[in-house]
C-alpha cells in the first residue's frame, strides 16, 4: 500500500513538473494567440534594458500579449531596422537616432518617454577621487567609454567635447571602447576600469558603482522616446504598448524607479477617449483625418462641432475637452486660462455667397443693403463667423443698413448655405470654406480691403487634459501634408508648416 501511495505521489510530482515546463515553453505562443497578433518586436537601447524588462513583465501580465525585445547599441539597432525592415517599435537611447529614422521613413509616431544625463561612473566610494575633468586624464586612472559610432552616450559625449576642444585629450587616455553603455558600467562594477562615461539611470542596478557629475558633460542629456516602425503590421498593438510605456501611471513609474527623469504626460487607458471641440466650419477639413487617427491608434475620439460661441459657453460651464480647435482667435482668447498655448493653424475668409450667376448683381457689402434683399449672417454671440461679420460691417460702414435686410442669423455657415440653395435667401455672408462643394449652385464674392474679414483658426490642448500627448499626436496628423491638401481644397489658407513634433 505504501509503495502504491509513493508511486501516486511521484506521478503527481512528475505531472506537475511537466505541466510547468509545458506552460513555460508555450507561454509566448499562448499570449500571442490571446492578443490575435504575433508578439510585438521592440528594438531597444541597452541603456534601457533593466527598466524595459520590468515594464515588459508588467505589460505581459496585464494584457497577455508577448513583447520580444532585441537590445543593443542605438546605431546598430537603427541599421538592423533599416536592413531588415522588421520590428514594430524602436527605442534608442537618444532622440537623435529617431530623427535619423524618421528622415529615412523608418518610423512614424514618436512618443516621449524619459531623459538621462551623461555622467562619470566610478567604483563605490570613488576610490580614485574623481572630481574634475582633468582627473580623468591622470595616468593612474583607467578610463573607458562606449563606442561613439554606435552608442548614444558615446556619440553625445564626443559631440559635446569636440565643441569644447576636449575630445582629443580624452580619446588619447581612453583604454577601451565598449559596444554598449552597460558594458562600461559592468567594467566599473567589477573593477576592470576606474572611470567611464555612462548615463546616470544605467547605474541604478549596479550596487558597487556610483557616478560623479562634471560640468563638461552637463549638455550631454539624452531624451528617450519610442518610435512606431513604419513597416509594422501591428500598428494598433504597437501604439498600445508605446502608450503603456509612456503613461504616467504605468511605464513612467518604472522609469522613475530606475532613476530616469520622466517625460510622459498621459494617464493610462487601454482605449483612451479623446474629447475634441471644433468650430463647425472646420468639420470638412478635419473629420476624415480624425477618423483615420482614431482607427490607427485604436482609441475613441469624441468630437463636438458647433458655433464657437456655443462651444465657449459649454467650456465655461465646465465641459473641458482635451483640445479645442477654434474658428477664430477671439473665441480661443475667451478660454485662454484653459488653453494657454494656442497654435494658429489656418485662415478662412468671409465672402458674400450668392446663387449661381449672381442674379441680383451683388458686388460689395453695400449692395446687401438694397431694398428687398433677403440676407443671412452668422449669429454674433453663437459663432466666430457672426462676430467677425459684425466687425466687418462696422469697419465697412454698412452695419445698420445691411442688418435691416438680415432675415436669418444662424450658429453655423452650413445653415446659411442650405437656405441659399433652397431659395430662402438671396445672399449670405459666410466663410469661403462653407461654399466648398457647392460650386455648382453658388458663387462667392470677395470682400475687398477689410482686414478683419479674415479669421484665423487656432488649436490648443487643455491644461487639464488626461491625454495631452495623444492630443498632440492628433495635431501632428492635422498638420500633415495630406491634411494640408484637404484644408486647401475646403477653402482654407495654411498658416503653419508641416510639423513633426508639436508641444502640447
Amino acid at each position: 500500500m505504501n509503495r502504491i501511495l509513493l508511486f501516486f505521489v511521484a506521478s503527481m510530482v512528475l505531472f506537475a513538473g511537466l505541466a510547468y515546463w509545458l506552460f513555460r515553453g508555450d507561454r509566448a505562443d499562448r499570449i500571442a494567440a490571446a492578443s490575435g497578433n504575433q508578439p510585438l518586436v521592440l528594438f531597444c537601447a541597452a541603456s534601457n534594458q533593466a527598466v524595459m524588462e520590468s515594464i515588459r513583465s508588467d505589460y505581459e501580465t496585464e494584457f497577455e500579449r508577448s513583447i520580444q525585445i532585441q537590445y543593443g547599441p542605438s546605431q546598430t539597432l537603427l541599421s538592423s531596422l533599416e536592413v531588415s525592415e522588421l520590428g514594430d517599435l524602436y527605442l534608442p537611447a537618444d532622440d537623435g537616432y529617431l530623427e535619423m529614422a524618421a528622415e529615412k521613413g523608418l518610423v512614424d509616431e514618436i512618443i516621449p518617454i524619459a531623459s538621462m544625463q551623461a555622467v562619470i561612473a566610478v567604483a563605490k566610494g570613488n576610490p580614485k577621487n574623481i572630481q574634475s575633468f582633468d582627473d580623468l586624464l591622470r595616468k593612474d586612472v583607467r578610463f573607458i567609454q562606449a563606442n561613439p559610432d554606435t552608442a548614444a552616450v558615446g556619440k553625445l559625449a564626443r559631440r559635446l567635447l569636440k565643441q569644447a576642444d576636449l575630445w582629443d585629450k580624452l580619446d588619447a587616455v581612453t583604454t577601451a571602447y565598449h559596444t554598449t553603455v552597460t558594458d562600461v558600467a559592468r567594467d566599473i562594477e567589477v573593477g576592470a576600469a576606474d572611470a567611464g562615461i555612462v548615463f546616470d539611470a544605467v547605474l541604478h542596478t549596479y550596487d558597487n558603482a556610483e557616478y560623479v557629475e562634471l560640468p563638461e558633460f552637463i549638455g550631454a542629456k539624452a531624451n528617450t522616446s519610442v518610435g512606431v516602425v513604419s513597416s509594422t503590421k501591428n500598428t494598433q498593438a504597437a501604439l498600445h504598448f508605446a502608450r503603456y510605456v509612456a503613461a504616467k501611471d504605468r511605464g513612467q513609474k518604472r522609469y522613475q524607479q530606475f532613476g530616469f527623469r520622466s517625460e510622459g504626460k498621459d494617464l493610462w487607458s487601454s482605449v483612451p477617449e479623446l474629447n475634441i471641440f471644433a468650430g463647425s466650419m472646420l468639420r470638412p477639413a478635419i473629420e476624415d483625418t480624425i477618423a483615420a487617427f482614431e482607427q490607427r491608434e485604436g482609441i475613441r475620439v469624441n468630437r463636438v462641432y458647433n458655433g464657437c460661441g456655443i462651444l465657449v459657453g459649454q467650456i465655461k460651464a465646465g465641459q473641458h475637452p482635451d483640445a479645442y480647435f477654434a474658428c477664430d482667435t477671439e473665441f480661443m482668447n475667451q478660454v485662454a486660462d484653459l488653453f494657454p498655448q494656442p497654435v494658429p493653424v489656418s485662415e478662412n475668409e468671409l465672402v458674400i455667397l450668392v446663387q449661381k450667376g449672381n442674379p441680383h448683381k451683388i458686388g460689395s457689402l453695400r449692395d446687401l443693403s438694397r431694398p428687398g434683399l433677403r440676407v443671412g449672417v452668422g449669429h454674433e454671440k453663437q459663432c466666430a463667423m457672426g462676430w467677425i461679420t459684425q466687425n466687418t460691417f462696422r469697419e465697412g460702414g454698412v452695419q445698420k443698413e445691411v442688418m435691416a435686410n438680415v432675415t436669418v442669423q444662424t450658429p453655423t455657415g452650413d445653415m446659411l448655405v442650405n437656405q441659399l440653395q433652397t431659395g430662402s435667401l438671396d445672399a449670405a455672408v459666410a466663410y469661403l470654406s462653407n461654399a466648398a462643394g457647392a460650386g455648382d449652385s453658388l458663387d462667392a464674392i470677395e470682400i475687398q480691403d477689410i482686414d478683419c474679414s479674415t479669421a484665423t483658426q487656432p488649436w490648443a490642448v487643455a491644461t487639464d487634459s488626461k491625454y495631452p500627448e495623444t492630443a498632440s499626436r492628433l495635431f501632428k496628423k492635422i498638420c500633415s501634408a495630406d491634411s494640408q491638401d484637404v484644408f486647401a481644397a475646403e477653402g482654407f489658407r495654411w498658416k503653419v508648416g508641416t510639423l513633426r513634433t508639436v508641444a502640447p
